[in-house]
């Protein structure tokens, strides 16, 4: 592999890709995203209320209907492996005012997030790549999507 960075496809279990879910507010698909990553076997339970503790001091929404929730650098000490999940929310969710159809839950050990948060920011400020995310039923468009990232680079 030309660089370091593990493909995000690696990253994502198909378990992890929930497309058809509804949430009350934001803090619930927090939760959901959160349990995602637990199902996945990725987290201990505490690292979905750091990624709560996380939304209340700066928000994880990044534009395009889409928030990338994740744990404080406190809670890296209860993530067993890296993960992302993905999760649709065809009816919306407000977040803090805004209107989010994709939680991409992450949880990285050290600084893993940084580069996980680069990777998906590449696919997900992308309009048309967030569009398609935003729109995905299968998880094979979900990985489809991810992966197109994993070998193309545009430098």
């Amino acid at each position: 592999m030309a660089d370091e960075t593990v493909p995000l496809t690696h990253l994502l279990e198909e378990q992890s890709i929930r497309l058809n879910q509804t949430a009350t507010d934001r803090d619930d698909a927090i939760r959901q995203t959160g349990q995602a990553l637990l199902d996945s076997g990725a987290i201990d339970p505490t690292y979905i209320d750091a990624m709560l503790e996380r939304e209340q001091s700066v928000s994880t929404f990044v534009g395009e209907g889409v928030a990338i929730p994740h744990g404080t650098l406190a809670a890296k000490d209860v993530v067993k492996h890296d993960a992302i999940s993905v999760l649709r929310f065809p009816a919306g969710v407000d977040w803090d005012g805004n209107d989010v159809t994709v939680a991409v839950g992450i949880a990285a050990r050290g600084n893993g997030h940084i580069a996980l948060l680069a990777q998906l920011a590449t696919i997900l400020l992308d309009p048309q790549k967030a569009e398609s995310l935003r729109n995905a039923t299968t998880s094979a468009q979900v990985y489809e999507l991810l992966a197109s990232d994993d070998d193309t680079s545009d430098e």
